[in-house]
């Protein structure tokens, strides 16, 4: 078994090992590990589970369904409720009544009350008005509440709750975005490895197995002593060993 560690790699290497020194081999082989197969390992804390990568995790949440739902808000439009400064409403599920965080001085204690005093909220929890209400901060569907055909009645669209906050957005796409760039923590190869508390994704598992087997390790020991630069790292790991 062989190992090709290619120029630019063999600098990340170098550059790795005189920044950590003394550096273990199996930190080093990590490391290696994680720029030959270009892996950016994520945590998904409110999951405990480690994914091998942003794009893993958002493909196989959205194939358990736990990642965002498709549903259907009724819209009433008011300029005196949303305008162009809004950037966060609170939506009545039955009516479409809204209350922006800009328009009212507390959008959030109107929405409750809103919903439990609402004709229309034939929903009950322990025998009173259930209180439930959207919540979004996406502009598209805010931009919804500002259009500038108004219906007497309210009208219906479709779109997507995050499963993560409850939020609503006007596409899976902004779902996604929020996902990413609020819930997801990325970490290194040696971090995944170090640590104990989360549960590693088992396809990323069996790979990081596979990686660990000894004959691979050994290879990318022989494969690096074939460089003048990096032999006395290798002398100090054979003599640790």
């Amino acid at each position: 078994m062989s190992t090709v560690i290619t120029a630019e790699n063999r600098q990340e290497l170098k550059r790795y090992l005189d920044e950590n020194a003394p550096a273990e081999l199996v930190n080093t082989y990590l490391y290696f590990i994680e720029l030959k197969h270009h892996l950016k390992p994520v945590l998904f804390p409110k999951d405990k589970i480690i994914y091998q990568s942003a794009e893993d995790a958002i493909r196989l949440l959205e194939k358990e369904g736990n990642l965002w739902h498709e549903t259907e808000i009724k819209i009433g439009f008011s300029h005196e409720s949303v305008n162009e400064q809004t950037k966060k409403i609170y939506i009545c599920p039955f009516t479409g009544k809204v209350f922006g965080d800009n328009t009212h001085p507390n959008p959030q204690d109107a929405i409750y009350d809103w919903v439990a005093k609402c004709p229309e909220n034939k929903e009950r929890v322990g025998g009173l008005p259930a209180k439930r209400f959207f919540i979004s901060e996406d502009p598209g569907v805010i931009a919804s509440y500002l259009a500038k055909v108004k219906h007497k009645e309210p009208i219906k669209k479709v779109v997507f709750s995050s499963v993560v906050n409850g939020k609503l957005f006007s596409t899976k796409q902004a779902v996604i975005d929020d996902f990413k760039s609020n819930y997801l923590k990325p970490l290194s190869l040696l971090e995944v490895q170090g640590q104990n508390k989360f549960q590693i994704e088992e396809r990323f598992l069996a790979f990081i197995q596979n990686q660990l087997e000894e004959e691979k390790v050994g290879a990318f020991v022989e494969a690096l002593a074939e460089h003048e630069v990096f032999i006395p790292f290798v002398e100090e790991w054979l003599e640790v060993e």
